[in-house]
């Protein structure tokens, strides 16, 4: 039930993170967060995203951000890319791989980027086109996978085709969103099992925010489910802004806390990870919902109480 398989974290929170702040997150600072977090161990990091400024303005120094960081070898840098557009800017810089879009839920859809979910799948035909012919690796997001703030419960059909749409198009790595925090443990078993039974080759990852306290509870039901690969935000930052509700992603810093608990490798250092959360925290000037940036990791060294064992 609780195997001790390795885990990889895709840390999100310069993109998924930093969109939901209202004030501007300044360029150099996203410069050097992003750089701090590429000393953690960690390997795979969202760094910001093509959108166009006015419909997210965070991401207006899309092209400085991307184009000036100290890229680490063996770490892959993400950016999500909404159009063809998007994708034309991505390609002018060094960024490694492409995070395409749609949403499961046809209202989410619209709202989040005004098409129909099939007027979407077509647009990214093209954009994946783009990005393979240019060598880059594809990620495809599902989001409202779980629930959808307008809809309700999103149907498991609509996942997958979206899935099988992803595989068409050459996408190697598909991740479901559990957009607004709507998902509870059992369902993400019963979603997950029934993703994995019909990715084939394509890698699936999980991506859990924490509006209603539960996303490190889905995160091990995730895993006890076969999933090897989740998203997270440094200090527990993000959101979306056109979803009713959307709160944090689980912090990565809490994430890997879990995970090394249970002797479930990560890869990550932990002091280093915290030292890039309270950097973030220092820059946005409040506090941020990371519980072990408060705590730190358990000193069982220095544990006190009484052993009821």
């Amino acid at each position: 039930m609780y195997p001790k398989e390795p885990v990889t974290i895709v840390e999100v929170g310069p993109r998924d993170g930093l969109q939901y702040e209202p004030d501007f997150f300044p360029t150099a600072e996203k410069i050097e967060l992003i750089n701090l977090l590429s000393k953690t161990g960690l390997r795979r990091l969202e760094v910001t995203s093509f959108v166009h400024p006015k419909v997210i303005p965070q991401f207006r120094d899309a092209m400085e951000v991307a184009s000036n960081l100290k890229m680490v070898e063996g770490i892959i840098y993400s950016a999500p890319v909404p159009n063809v557009k998007g994708c034309e800017r991505a390609l002018e810089t060094p960024i490694q791989e492409l995070a395409l879009f749609v949403s499961a839920s046809e209202t989410h859809n619209r709202k989040n980027v005004n098409m129909s979910i099939d007027e979407s799948l077509a647009a990214l035909r093209q954009v994946a086109d783009m990005g393979l012919k240019a060598g880059k690796r594809l990620r495809g997001y599902v989001v409202t996978a779980f629930g959808c703030p307008y809809e309700g419960r999103v149907p498991i059909d609509g996942v997958l085709r979206i899935i099988r749409a992803y595989a068409e198009m050459g996408v190697s790595e598909v991740s479901l969103g559990d957009t607004t925090g709507m998902a509870n443990p059992r369902q993400v078993v019963e979603v997950f099992e029934t993703v994995l039974e019909v990715a084939e080759g394509t890698a699936v990852a999980a991506h859990f925010h924490n509006s209603r306290g539960t996303g490190l509870a889905n995160a091990l039901a995730a895993y006890q489910a076969g999933i090897r690969i989740f998203d997270s935000s440094v200090g527990g930052i993000g959101g979306c802004p056109t979803a009713i509700g959307a709160m944090g992603n689980i912090a990565t810093e809490d994430l890997v806390c879990m995970m090394e608990e249970m002797d479930v490798p990560t890869g990550v250092d932990f002091d280093k990870l915290l030292k890039a959360a309270r950097f973030a925290q220092e820059v946005i000037g409040s506090e941020l919902p990371s519980y072990t940036l408060k705590t730190g990791r358990p000193n069982w060294k220095g544990a006190g109480g009484t052993d009821l064992g």
